[in-house]
């Protein structure tokens, strides 16, 4: 049976944030901004062990200044860590939204 929770992403005030959502359901951890899925991580297995597997919405993950900032804090990181991620290829890019 697959569960799925879908929470607003919460301020550092502990706000709730209109249209940034944290979407989970089985390994899977989503981010969503709007009606737009901008970031995927998906824990796998290989080999005995256990990694995550980030991908990105190839055209809406750098979409907005706004989408940014919420991306970043759901990566943990900046944009350009997640710029070199993808240069490197560690992340995905993908059509999240077919």
């Amino acid at each position: 049976m697959t569960k799925l929770n879908v929470k607003n992403m919460i301020s550092s005030n502990g706000n709730l944030i209109a249209n940034q959502f944290i979407i989970t359901m089985n390994y899977k951890k989503m981010f969503q901004s709007y009606d737009t899925l901008i970031a995927v991580k998906e824990w796998k297995q290989k080999d005995g062990l256990e990694y995550e597997q980030v991908t990105l919405d190839k055209n809406a993950w750098d979409y907005s200044r706004t989408t940014g900032k919420y991306r970043n804090i759901f990566l943990g990181e900046t944009k350009k860590e997640t710029e070199a991620k993808i240069k490197s290829k560690e992340y995905k890019l993908k059509d999240l939204n077919k």
